[in-house]
Order: C-alpha cells, then structure tokens, then sequence
C-alpha cells in the first residue's frame, strides 16, 4: 500500500512558491521564458543557501495551461529554464512539482490542496514535518498546513503584502512574515545554526 507521505526519516525540505517569491508574479500570467523576472536577490539567496541540508523543492500552480492559454510543454521549458538559471547563479534545486489544471478542475494539486507536497514528499523522501514552505499566498501557506509541513513563512513579494492584510490577526499569528525569499532563507538557516 502507497503512503501519502514517507517515514520521518527523510530529509526536510524548504518548498519554494514560483511566482511572487523566485520571479515575478503576472496578473496576466508568465506564458514564456521572455516573461520571466527574477525578483531582486532571489538568485543571490538560493546561491547562500545552497549548502543547506535541505532540498529545495519548487511547487506552483500554473492554471494557465488548464485555461489552454500555455502549452505543457512550454510551462516544462520555463521550469527547465528557471533550474537551470539556479544552478548558473549557484543555487539548487532537487524537484519541481506543477498543478496543470484550472482552477474549478477539482484536482487535488493545485493549493491550497495538499497534493503536489505529498508527491514531492514521496518521490524525494521527505520529512514534511521538518519542512518549511515559503509562499506569497495564503493558499501556499494552506498547502503547506493541510500536508503536514511543520513551518510556513508568507513573503510580501508578489502578492504577500496584499494577502497579509487579509489575514487577520489570528490567522497571521500561525506564519512567519519576511520581506522576501532572502529574509525568508536567512531566517530558515539562523534557526538552524
């Protein structure tokens, strides 16, 4: 019988929203590689970070394939891409798992469900209670809680200071809150040390 996560034996892991904490996010979507903007110091963050015992996952919904304004194949290429332009800048990156499907698909992948973190916990062998999820939205952050991740950081990048305000008191007290990825990643790692 398949588990829905792995023993606490694996490593943890730091998930990574794409849009509005490594690169910009696009009220009209990031249809191809042109469109791509790394926000101010996520590369140089991920390059710090890459000795961590942590593997870096990217999760992220991209509804625009499920609205059929993108290709698969094109959205692979720009996750292929972003990797690739990590691991130049001499970050890492161990997986990136991606929700294909329109928002009223009624997957289980696309956040705030909890899918693509019990995949990535599965084929990585990770330890979601050690883990942390940094997101620029309260459906990352919802992910990350109905997983079982153990810490959730809300970035204001993207559209982090929007959905801050929208909280509340009581349920902004349940996440911590950095400027952005390299608050974020900085924080991660103080603790550790």
């Amino acid at each position: 019988m398949l588990e829905s996560s792995p023993a606490p034996s694996g490593r943890p892991a730091i998930f990574l929203d794409r849009d509005g904490v490594i690169i910009e996010n696009r009220d009209d979507y990031c249809l191809s590689w042109e469109q791509v903007a790394f926000l101010p110091g996520a590369l140089q963050a991920l390059a710090r970070a890459r000795f961590a015992p942590h593997a870096f996952v990217i999760i992220t919904n991209q509804s625009a394939i499920g609205r059929g304004l993108l290709e698969r194949a094109t959205a692979d290429e720009i996750n292929a891409r972003l990797v690739n332009a990590i691991h130049a800048s001499g970050g890492r990156v161990d997986g990136v798992f991606m929700c294909p499907h329109a928002p009223d698909a009624g997957c289980d992948c696309r956040k705030p469900q909890p899918g693509l973190l019990l995949q990535a916990a599965h084929e990585l062998s990770l330890d979601l209670g050690r883990s942390v999820l940094i997101g620029d939205a309260l459906s990352d952050l919802d992910a990350g809680h109905a997983a079982g991740v153990g810490q959730a950081i809300l970035v204001r990048t993207g559209r982090g200071a929007q959905q801050l305000s929208r909280a509340g008191a009581a349920r902004a007290s349940s996440f911590t809150v950095c400027a952005d990825l390299s608050e974020a990643l900085d924080t991660i790692l103080s603790h550790r040390a």
